[in-house]
């Protein structure tokens, strides 16, 4: 059974997926879009949902320099839409969450990679979110 932070970064990355192939729609229309089809409860978008989704969407061009300066031969536009926003919400996590530790942000990116990219991309996600936290690092970060 999986948990309900792992649920709702899971649940983040499918909206912010649907962000990034349909620029024409705001964070909260996909967050509405979402919640009326694909909510299981019907209760509404979990609330760490709503913060990853709405932080990336504020943050992403910020995100985007971060991964840009990280990842050499890959620019975030090259990238497949998947791997590109599990980076993206990762990098959210590791640079403006400080509740959340880095290694839970990097284990759990690395099982969301596993069930959602390719074959390649849990070893490319670790490899870009680790040298991402050690060159930006948080001091004030969750250990």
């Amino acid at each position: 059974m999986k948990g309900v932070r792992r649920k709702a970064r899971e649940d983040a990355l499918q909206i912010l997926y649907q962000l990034d192939l349909n620029n024409d729609l705001s964070v909260e229309t996909a967050l509405r879009h979402f919640e009326n089809l694909y909510s299981q409860n019907k209760t509404g978008i979990d609330e760490f949902t709503r913060r990853l989704v709405v932080g990336v969407g504020e943050n992403v061009i910020e995100i985007d320099e971060k991964i840009r300066s990280i990842s050499e031969n890959w620019r975030p536009e090259r990238m497949a839409a998947v791997d590109r926003n599990i980076l993206r919400l990762g990098a959210y996590e590791l640079l403006f969450c400080r509740d959340i530790p880095a290694t839970v942000t990097l284990n759990e990116m690395v099982e969301i990679s596993k069930e959602f990219g390719s074959e390649t991309t849990p070893s490319f996600v670790n490899g870009v979110l680790d040298r991402i936290k050690e060159k930006f690092p948080q001091t004030s970060k969750a250990e």
